[in-house]
């Protein structure tokens, strides 16, 4: 009887530990760098019928994918006269060459899913870039905004637009003495700003200024958001709780609205753990009793 009791403590001992393990919330994972931010396809498809423009553009893909292992920012050109196709990429400051590479190497395989073969394109992910246009496809101004997200919270009245300008107005000299890639945060604003990697100093400030202002009129109050022009990007995100630590993978986490959520689980889990395990106690403390009154009945 006392090696069933003994058992049976055991195995309750392990609910336990299993109950714990399951109410201890996951780890939230890092975005992801490969996910699509936008597309931009040129309406004109390219006329080949003998093939050639193809050819360049494979020739050109692979150039880009050759270089990402080992650069942030790449820019050639493939082809001659009128099949001449010029393109680039351009990673994330932040991020690693591995993580570049893994990035860019998903990009050709994009454009041809999502834009086919028009005479020009771009496609975003989160952490890189790339596009390419035909020779003689008109050009747009490196200040033309392409796509902007802003966040659907807002936080107008508690000081928030002001710590936010501080925070863009630090961005906005920080990018050109930053070699045109520029993070910062100022009283739980985080905010990160790049520049194309061929841009001027002079011409990534007035781009990011652009920007800035954009972010400025288009978000409003927003918790977060992010400005797309052609020749540079901001982004920036407000934390109630204070800016997290950040790895090269975590640049775009989203801010949580309220920071409890995650501690209201560890709670609930520690208590719930704690009366699991003093249940354990008790019920172990009733089976030795019981042992031991029959050991003196004996």
């Amino acid at each position: 009887m006392g090696l069933s009791r003994k058992t049976f403590c055991l195995f309750f001992l392990f609910l336990v530990l299993l109950t714990n393990l399951e109410l201890i919330p996951p780890a939230k994972s890092a975005p992801d760098n490969t996910n699509l931010v936008y597309k931009g396809c040129a309406k004109q498809s390219l006329s080949d019928p003998t093939g050639v423009y193809s050819q360049a553009l494979s020739a050109l893909f692979g150039s880009l994918l050759a270089q990402s292992s080992k650069a942030k920012f790449f820019k050639t050109t493939t082809g001659s006269g009128q099949t001449t196709i010029s393109g680039l990429f351009q990673c994330r400051g932040d991020l690693s060459n591995v993580d570049c590479y893994n990035c860019v190497s998903k990009l050709p395989i994009l454009i041809d899913k999502l834009c086919g073969k028009p005479v020009a394109a771009r496609i975003q992910l989160l952490g890189c870039y790339m596009l390419y246009e035909v020779a003689g496809f008109s050009q747009i101004s490196g200040l033309e905004m392409l796509y902007k997200t802003c966040g659907g919270t807002n936080v107008a009245g508690v000081g928030f637009e002001q710590r936010r300008d501080t925070a863009f107005s630090n961005l906005e000299s920080g990018v050109v003495s930053g070699g045109g890639f520029y993070t910062t945060s100022y009283e739980s604003v985080y905010v990160l700003g790049q520049c194309q990697g061929d841009l001027g100093s002079n011409d990534c400030g007035d781009c990011v200024k652009s920007a800035v202002q954009r972010a400025q009129v288009e978000c409003g109050s927003s918790i977060s958001g992010q400005i797309y022009l052609h020749k540079c990007f901001i982004s920036y995100s407000y934390y109630p709780n204070g800016v997290p630590k950040r790895s090269s993978s975590s640049a775009y986490s989203s801010p949580s609205s309220s920071g409890s959520g995650q501690n209201t689980g560890k709670t609930v889990a520690i208590i719930l753990g704690g009366a699991a395990g003093v249940g354990f106690l008790v019920i172990c403390m009733m089976f030795a009793r019981n042992l031991l009154k029959k050991h003196d009945d004996y």
